[in-house]
This record gives C-alpha cells, sequence and structure tokens, in this order.
C-alpha cells in the first residue's frame, strides 16, 4: 500500500512538473557539449584563479559555440597518465556525456619516468599504444565528434626534455593525423618565449613547470587555432 501511495505521488509530482521544463527557452539537447580530458594542465593547475585554466577560456569565450549554448564537462585530474585518461575519462566521456567537443592534453605524467631514468624507447612506445586507444574508443563511442589534441611544450630546465618532447610532439602528430584529429600546437605557442611557466619567476622552485596565466592564454590560443583554423 505505501509503495503504490508513493508511487502515485511522485506521479502527481513530476507530472505537474513537466509543463514548467517544456516552457524554459532552452534544451539541453541542443546545446553544443564540451568534455576536457587530461592532466593538470587541463584541470588548470597553477592559474590563478583555477577558472583561468585553457579549458574554461575555451568555453568562457564561446570558441566552440556561444557560452549560453555550450554544456561544460572537465574530466582531468592533475597527474593522470595517459592510461588513466584511457581507463576512467574516456569512458565517463563516450558512456555518459556524449560530447560533440573534445580537447585532451595528456602524456607529461607519462615523461616524468623517462626524466626518472625509465627507458624512453618503452615510455614513448607505452604512451603512442596508449593515445591510439584513446582515440580510438572515442572515435568508435562518439564517431561525429570534433577532438583536438594538444602537443607539450619544452622545459629547458629539466635535463634531457629538449631531446624528448620533439619524439613526444611527433607521436601526438601522428597518431592524431591517422584517425583525423586536429592537433593544438602548444609547443610553438610557447616557443622562445619568456614569463610563461611558473618555473620562470625568481624563487620558483625546480618543479614549477606548470603554466602562468599568460601561458595557459597561449594554450587557449593554440587550441582555438586548432579549431577554427589559422
Amino acid at each position: 500500500m505505501k509503495t503504490s501511495i508513493l508511487a502515485t505521488c511522485l506521479m502527481i509530482l513530476f507530472g505537474a512538473a513537466a509543463p514548467a521544463f517544456a516552457d524554459v527557452p532552452w534544451q539541453f539537447s541542443d546545446d553544443t557539449r564540451y568534455m576536457a580530458l587530461g592532466d593538470s594542465l587541463a584541470a588548470g593547475y597553477g592559474a590563478q584563479p583555477v577558472t583561468r585554466g585553457y579549458v574554461y577560456q575555451l568555453y568562457q569565450q564561446g570558441v566552440f559555440d556561444q557560452t549560453p549554448n555550450t554544456l561544460f564537462a572537465n574530466a582531468a585530474v592533475p597527474g593522470a597518465t595517459s592510461s588513466d585518461v584511457l581507463q576512467y575519462q574516456v569512458p565517463q566521456a563516450v558512456k555518459r556525456f556524449q560530447p560533440h567537443v573534445i580537447t585532451i592534453t595528456v602524456g607529461g605524467n607519462d615523461l616524468l619516468s623517462i626524466f626518472g631514468g625509465a627507458d624512453p624507447e618503452v615510455v614513448l612506445a607505452q604512451f603512442q599504444n596508449n593515445l591510439t586507444a584513446i582515440l580510438a574508443s572515442l572515435y568508435a563511442g562518439l564517431p561525429d565528434s570534433e577532438i583536438i589534441v594538444g602537443n607539450l611544450y619544452s622545459v629547458s630546465e629539466i635535463p634531457g626534455a629538449d631531446e624528448v618532447i620533439p619524439f613526444f610532439n611527433q607521436i601526438v602528430a601522428g597518431v592524431s593525423a591517422s584517425f583525423g584529429a586536429k592537433v593544438a600546437d602548444v609547443f610553438s605557442e610557447f616557443d622562445g618565449r619568456n614569463g610563461l611557466l611558473l618555473i620562470d619567476r625568481h624563487g620558483a622552485g625546480v618543479f614549477e613547470v606548470h603554466p602562468t596565466n599568460a601561458g595557459y592564454n597561449a594554450m587557449a590560443d593554440a587550441f582555438e587555432t586548432a579549431f577554427n583554423g589559422p
């Protein structure tokens, strides 16, 4: 009896509410869905405030659609590797949010193991496999989505970075091209410029390799250019 009464109440409640939702001037089904995947760069780590991160700028500036017409979700997690993105973030995109536009910045945490002494060939090969699987899964589940993958800037203060990053960026370019994904040339936006990384600040720690607000502006420019064309 109690179950029947509860069911009746719920039907009345939601039945009465239905006309109100039908009268709203916008519909979620008509909105562009934008989702960011990746690591601390996509999460906006180091930006002040965090909403100055590049993915938030892309949303706030209406790069993919007007802001009122855009549903935005950021699944990025600081410290995430390409394996983490493949295992945990891609399923959220395909099974849950189902975005029309996806931006990805990942790989920096993979490279940390190289700078810690791991075999570069092994690490880069595994990253290539993971990025291939990421894009394959996204395009299989979301065939009409627009995907933009960011390459990485180099940090000359880290021994070996200037040698490893070009190989990493070649992998990003090659894998992305094989799927028809666009590449945001973050490397070129940063190359030869000062003040874009926290490490450039006086007294900053040696591991402060995340962008400043100016650096995140440069990243947003790279992704916008990739989306709209030069």
